[in-house]
């Protein structure tokens, strides 16, 4: 059966094949120029942080002492928390590339359902700097600085408090047409970073005994890494595939216009 977009649906879709677009554009740019890369650089601290959030919120729920997370210059960052059992462990662990996945979906369904660009990028910000503070600043301060560097410490701090700040500038000063496409294309860059490293994480898992989150899950269950990194692959592309689903279905009540700033 043809895949076939509902008229409803259609300008968030092509928002989406426009912001696609232009992320691919760059990216094969800089392969040539390696400098137009930087271009994307602060979404991949985003994605960063969204992943290891992932983590650290799953350590909470299952009752883990998170101690500490960091973001690294090279777009990538620890989270280190001491669990009360295996299930924690194995949440944590899985929380992290899950976590990046079910966001950048969860971005696909307040699109598509017109829910405020506005407000959505509102809650970016606040997300990055909740997480900033309260794990990237004030864990490590109350553990002291036991799990982290000095300069870990202020790099994951100043990146936070500039990224979070870039975000909830745009959502408060910028004209709703450029609110409308940064969400956009923070959505295609949440699905692009999570399927390109569950990628690398693969290739890692079956050709290196480098650390990673499916080393830890292998450690904790005895199941291969490879294996854990497959479910998790099966596990976002249903996530992926059910929220573009949407956009082939009609819903009932949908706002004329594409977003609804309030």
């Amino acid at each position: 059966m043809p895949f076939k977009i509902e008229k409803d649906a259609e300008p968030q879709f092509n928002l989406l094949l426009a912001a696609t677009a232009i992320s691919l554009l760059i990216w094969l740019i800089s392969l040539f120029f390696p400098f137009f890369g930087y271009l994307l650089y602060p979404l991949r601290l985003f994605a960063t942080f969204v992943h290891e959030g992932g983590h650290a919120i799953a350590g909470i729920i299952s009752g883990s002492d998170v101690s500490s997370l960091t973001v690294s210059p090279d777009g990538s960052g620890e989270v280190y928390s001491i669990g009360t059992g295996g299930f924690s462990a194995l949440l944590v662990s899985s929380a992290g590339y899950l976590g990046t996945t079910a966001f950048g979906t969860l971005l696909l369904f307040l699109i598509r359902f017109g829910f405020s660009a506005r407000k959505t990028l509102y809650f970016c910000g606040g997300l990055v700097f909740a997480l900033t503070v309260f794990f990237g600043f004030l864990a490590p301060i109350r553990h002291l600085f036991n799990t982290v560097t000095i300069g870990g410490f202020f790099f994951t701090v100043f990146s936070g408090l500039v990224i979070s700040g870039i975000l909830l500038s745009i959502a408060k000063y910028a004209r709703s047409t450029v609110v409308n496409f940064t969400i956009a294309f923070i959505t295609v860059q949440m699905l692009l970073n999570a399927t390109f490293d569950l990628i690398n994480v693969f290739f890692i898992s079956t050709t290196t005994n480098m650390h990673s989150d499916a080393a830890n899950m292998a450690a904790a269950t005895g199941i291969p890494a490879f294996i854990w990194v497959l479910i998790w692959i099966a596990l976002s592309v249903v996530m992926i595939s059910l929220g573009l689903r949407i956009y082939v279905i009609r819903k009932n009540q949908l706002s004329d216009r594409l977003y609804k700033d309030l």
